[in-house]
């Protein structure tokens, strides 16, 4: 007998499955908790240096705190926030499978705003951990690791300079947490300013790829990676003709080359290149990703947590990404609270490739940003916090004296 259940039925069924275990753990820790606390405000604020990201807070009656990071500005975060306080307001923190639906799903008088909607999800994940007095990790079903590997960025060189190149691979390999994988920007390499379209390449141009990056490769050796930048500024035949230049140096990836959505582009890149396709950052929830996922067209996915839909969405996202044996890796130039949540998201999935960290840096700008229990990096792999929720304790004083201008700390002046 014929089945009577097509293709998107069993498509849907796996998509339930794996996500209704993802909140197995929260309900059995969660459940002597439930109704007892209750939402009383959530917050924005921005500060300086985090990618134009902003902070969320929200507060409960029960004098705990859960922290998020969303990928929108303060006064774009609080205007989105002010369309949904009657969705969270007065409600159970622990319910988080109905709120993230509940906000995910709105469509008047606007459609749900996905980056604003992250930064709360990440915070009630914090905020369960504190109520229950466990990690996020093992909300999410526990970890598959204790520490997660990290990759950083190839900052203060002149990739067509040998001896900048040189210097540069000197200066890493003298990092204390011990990085072993670096992404380069390929902007200055042509003349073309970050994030914007740039006019097919020419042959001068791709010239310099092939020489910065070998460079690169040169003077860092076999035993630290290299990954190409870019930045979404590359047409179709540009992107090709990039990837072959640079195969030779054997990348570890080539980062968004492409307009961000699916299309054609993404496939005939794919097929044309042995060197894996990473992308992702700017992408949305499981339908962000789904075509680039079905049709093979990356190698390794680049979700945000503080963009993709927060912790719940990007769950959904691996999940998905598992069908297809596909490796998942995070976006992060954010603040210490994304990296923490990257930590504790890397940690619960399977799949997990690798983090971007903004950590290392000469002044610890990220940090600075807790007051103890600091981000612990060894060869190149960050540990897990051990702390409840999200494992931060946070240096308010740090937060306050960096806010972005025009910002009230939390909304709050003086406080």
């Amino acid at each position: 007998m014929p089945s009577a259940y097509t293709r998107r039925d069993l498509l849907r069924t796996a998509l339930a499955l794996p996500a209704a275990a993802s909140f197995a753990s929260l309900r059995a820790f969660a459940a002597p908790d439930l109704r007892k606390v209750k939402i009383t405000s959530v917050k924005a604020m921005q500060i300086k240096n985090i990618a134009g990201n902003c902070l969320i807070r929200i507060d409960t009656d029960a004098g705990l705190t859960g922290f998020g990071e969303a990928g929108s500005t303060g006064p774009m975060a609080r205007a989105r926030i002010e369309t949904m306080k009657a969705l969270l307001i007065g409600k159970d923190p622990l319910e988080i499978e109905v709120h993230f639906h509940n906000m995910t799903t709105l469509m008047h008088t606007y459609m749900a705003h996905i980056p604003t909607i992250s930064g709360i999800d990440m915070a009630l994940w914090d905020l369960a951990g504190k109520i229950t007095g466990q990690r996020v990790c093992t909300l999410l079903g526990g970890p598959f690791r204790d520490a997660i590997p990290m990759y950083s960025h190839g900052i203060g060189l002149d990739m067509l300079d040998k001896t900048s190149c040189l210097d540069w691979a000197q200066r890493i390999k003298q990092m204390p947490e011990g990085f072993n994988a670096f992404k380069n920007s390929i902007d200055p390499l042509l003349g073309v300013p970050s994030g914007r379209f740039s006019a097919t390449l020419d042959s001068a141009q791709l010239r310099r790829v092939a020489r910065g990056y070998a460079n690169c490769r040169e003077a860092a050796g076999e035993e630290i990676d290299v990954a190409v930048h870019c930045h979404n500024e590359l047409d179709t035949p540009s992107a090709i003709a990039v990837a072959k230049a640079v195969e030779p140096m054997n990348p570890l990836f080539l980062e968004d080359p492409l307009n961000p959505p699916h299309s054609e582009a993404w496939i005939a890149l794919k097929r044309s290149t042995r060197v894996p396709i990473l992308t992702g950052e700017k992408l949305e929830m499981v339908g962000g990703f789904r075509q680039f996922l079905d049709r093979q067209s990356a190698d390794i996915i680049h979700p945000d947590l503080a963009f993709a839909g927060g912790i719940t969405g990007t769950r959904k996202i691996a999940h998905f990404a598992a069908l297809t044996r596909t490796p998942v890796a995070l976006h992060n130039v954010g603040s210490i609270i994304l990296t923490f949540a990257n930590a504790h998201f890397g940690s619960s999935i399977q799949n997990f490739y690798r983090s971007e960290s903004a950590l290392g840096r000469p002044n610890r700008y990220v940090e600075r940003m807790v007051v103890s229990d600091p981000p612990e990096v060894r060869k190149s792999q960050l540990k897990v916090p051990s702390g409840p929720g999200l494992g931060l304790d946070l240096n308010h004083d740090f937060l306050k004296q960096n806010l972005m201008p025009g910002e009230e700390f939390w909304g709050r002046v003086g406080e």
